[in-house]
């Protein structure tokens, strides 16, 4: 058994794309047969070594891998022209000029291109394993272009060329190429071929059941990867998308999902790509990973381009705080919200969490309270923490409303880690310089 995964190469790899070449590998994978990647390289005013090179990267970064050197499509040009050399000569198919006139003859010809001749009549119908039995009139398809007149192939004939060339037995793609599956089935029986079988997957829609689109719609695998998502989470979700584990059991390693998959569950209804769901996939795997390895993975992606400078910057306070962090991020790009205030000279600017927290008329009398408490307590985490308790208690309130201005002030956001444990991270001088600044600009 043999299945392809066959992108351009442009250097962009859309989660559809992505979806497809996964299900492919986990079909293969789980029956044992062999993943194959053609690289449809026929545009050559599109074709650059690094734009493949991006290709190669993301699928493994996604995991995937084939069992053989990639094939070239635009290496297959001459398999191409003699195919249609043997449709022209077996009257298939036809030449026509740019006006779509028929011209005599039985080879391509510069200037000419070369039409299929849709048989009239006929009723064609195949087994997909997703869809089930799929049927298309002929009288209801067009006379289609299987050459171009600039010499180069079309999609159609040169997808079901190679998928005879290269052994494919199954053909595991995207619903939108469903349209154009009669006209390869018409193609492989001129040519006496035999078809692969096919299986369609699902449409992946928006939250608006719109079909995703790179124009309107988040969907580079790249720009997830850049954002901190972990590839497990990732090949994890996407192949959920329009496949269920028949024990309900969502988030597993890839192991256990090729161990459970078959083609033929796959649902045929279009498939949610749904962010918060990724989101929460890519959190779970992220507290899954031990703190030293959440680590390996985060730091590259903290230190790129910080908005601190780089003299400023404490490994060794990112270390004690990344059990805490890793709990509630869920991206590694998050990483850098939770930390940043500890390295930059200035805590952020957050006008929301400033106005949620500094509104309450309790604020200003925590903060001048806070500046004299946390100038003579011990300067550890336990100290500070009963210090900031004692405070509340004596303002009449509960601990998480008093330290809301207290970490505004410190930190620049509501939402952090620990606080207490965090701040003693910093000198005493530099929390007591942030808190005396914020009184001063809530006073002004």
């Amino acid at each position: 058994m043999r299945v392809r995964f066959a992108p351009s190469p442009t250097g962009f790899l859309h989660v559809g794309s992505a979806r497809t070449a996964l299900f492919n590998w986990i079909f293969a994978r789980s029956v044992g047969g062999k993943m194959l990647l053609r690289v449809e390289d026929t545009d050559a005013a599109r074709n650059r070594p690094e734009l493949i090179d991006v290709i190669y990267d993301l699928l493994g970064w996604l995991g995937i891998d084939w069992d053989a050197d990639a094939v070239f499509q635009s290496r297959m040009r001459e398999r191409h022209r003699a195919a249609v050399e043997s449709l022209l000569a077996g009257g298939s198919a036809y030449l026509c000029d740019a006006e779509n006139r028929p011209v005599a003859g039985e080879r391509p010809a510069d200037g000419l291109a070369a039409r299929f001749r849709m048989p009239p009549g006929r009723v064609v119908s195949f087994g997909d394993l997703v869809r089930g039995e799929v049927s298309f009139r002929t009288d209801d398809l067009e006379d289609f272009v299987i050459w171009r007149s600039d010499g180069t192939p079309t999609f159609l004939l040169a997808n079901a060329v190679d998928d005879t060339a290269m052994g494919i037995t199954h053909a595991v793609r995207g619903e939108d190429l469903l349209s154009g599956t009669p006209k390869a089935l018409l193609i492989l029986e001129a040519l006496g071929e035999t078809p692969p079988i096919y299986a369609h997957l699902p449409l992946l829609v928006n939250a608006q059941r719109k079909k995703l689109s790179k124009r309107r719609d988040d969907v580079s695998l790249a720009d997830y990867r850049s954002r901190g998502y972990l590839p497990e989470a990732v090949a994890n979700y996407l192949a959920l998308l329009g496949w269920g584990p028949p024990d309900g059991v969502e988030i597993r390693p890839m192991p256990e999902i090729v161990e459970l998959f078959r083609l033929e569950d796959v649902n045929r209804a279009p498939a949610f790509f749904d962010l918060r769901k990724l989101e929460h996939f890519n959190a779970t795997w992220i507290r899954s990973l031990p703190t030293a390895e959440f680590l390996e993975r985060a730091v590259p992606l903290l230190c790129d381009s910080p908005p601190w400078p780089p003299e400023r910057y404490r490994p060794e306070i990112v270390e004690a705080l990344a059990p805490e962090v890793q709990e509630k991020v869920r991206t590694l790009s998050d990483v850098s919200r939770f930390v940043d205030w500890l390295f930059m000279p200035e805590p952020p600017d957050d006008p929301p969490s400033w106005q949620a927290a500094m509104r309450h008329p309790f604020a200003v009398a925590v903060m001048e309270e806070a500046s004299d408490v946390f100038a003579e307590v011990p300067w550890t985490a336990r100290d500070v923490h009963a210090a900031a308790r004692a405070l509340a208690e004596r303002h009449g309130l509960k601990l998480g409303k008093a330290q809301a201005p207290l970490r505004v002030a410190i930190t620049g956001r509501r939402v952090g880690p620990p606080l207490f444990e965090s701040m003693v991270l910093l000198e005493r001088v530099e929390v007591l310089r942030r808190l005396r600044n914020a009184l001063s600009r809530l006073e002004g």
